[in-house]
């Protein structure tokens, strides 16, 4: 459960993320292993964001429910789903 937002950047070369996990997401220790999880993940897909890009990865409250493996499987779909609308903005 991630909502994520992307833009193009005129800034840094590389891809600067962002993470909001708010305190619906629980209690500050649930909140900060969300935290790592996300970081590890967005970690490993860094290569798949366009170069001199802006993301904000936020975790929903369902997210500190879920297990890793699906916590991924969320992002990946957050990241083709915002990669494809900037493209269509670009294209427009």
């Amino acid at each position: 459960m991630v909502h994520l937002t992307f833009e193009t950047d005129p800034g840094p070369a590389s891809p600067v993320v962002g993470l909001v996990v708010s305190k619906a997401v629980g209690n500050a220790v649930t909140r900060n292993r969300v935290k790592r999880r996300l970081r590890e993940l967005v970690r490993a897909r860094l290569d798949v964001l366009p170069q001199r890009s802006s993301v904000v990865v936020r975790a929903l409250a369902p997210a500190a429910q879920l297990p890793y493996e699906q916590l991924g499987a969320d992002l990946d779909g957050a990241i083709r789903t915002a990669v494809r609308r900037a493209g269509r903005g670009a294209a427009a």
